[in-house]
């Protein structure tokens, strides 16, 4: 999973990869909305037309980008690693795709974050039965919350930047960050169980 998303030099790349990339990082930065085909094409060192020729329209290359992010997930060992260990290992821009992908809400990135989550409650449901993780009364809602809380940096991007002092696209931040989350899921943050029991009786009693 992952693994084709280390961006190589430009020199290493076709001319529909390179629009490509440059098209993640212009979209990841400015928006598609902010994005035009002309600035693509200017960071691909390549003309519009060219552009428009392999991808139709700069929503064909949206759609692209989009395409891309998820076949490189589905790529490779699926039971080597978790998906979002991959998310944190993968190119900045990226990252940054990816969240502003979950901020525009698009399909491909509500596709592509209902797949990590799906590989992320296999991932935990193989933990149980190999005893490294705790059981759960309610599998489904622990893998959406999980991805969620590590995901969130980078969709809070600004505000977690300023109060941490780094970008939460770059890898550094992103690992502080997902460090300091599995610091408490590992060893726990509360002493006892007196939110867990009042939340419980919350959860059976509002339930359908």
């Amino acid at each position: 999973m992952f693994n084709t998303l280390h961006m190589r030099s430009a020199s290493d790349l076709t001319a529909r990869a390179r629009i490509r990339d440059a098209a993640l990082t212009r979209f990841g930065s400015e928006g598609i909305s902010g994005t035009s085909v002309r600035a693509v094409a200017a960071d691909a060192g390549v003309s519009p037309a060219l552009v428009v020729h392999h991808f139709g329209s700069k929503e064909g290359l949206r759609q692209a980008c989009d395409d891309y992010v998820l076949d490189s997930i589905r790529s490779g060992d699926e039971a080597a690693t978790e998906a979002l260990g991959e998310v944190l290992s993968a190119a900045t821009p990226v990252r940054r795709y990816l969240a502003r992908a979950l901020l525009d809400d698009t399909e491909a990135a509500g596709a592509l974050f209902a797949e990590i989550v799906e590989r992320t409650q296999v991932w935990l449901a193989d933990g149980e039965a190999e005893g490294w993780v705790r059981p759960t009364s309610d599998s489904r809602a622990r893998a959406v919350t999980y991805v969620s809380w590590l995901l969130a940096p980078l969709v809070l991007g600004d505000h977690v930047g300023r109060l941490l002092g780094g970008d939460p696209a770059e890898t550094a931040t992103a690992v502080r960050g997902a460090r300091a989350g599995l610091e408490m899921l590992t060893g726990g943050l509360f002493a006892d169980d007196r939110w867990l029991s009042a939340f419980t009786e919350i959860d059976r009693t509002t339930r359908p």
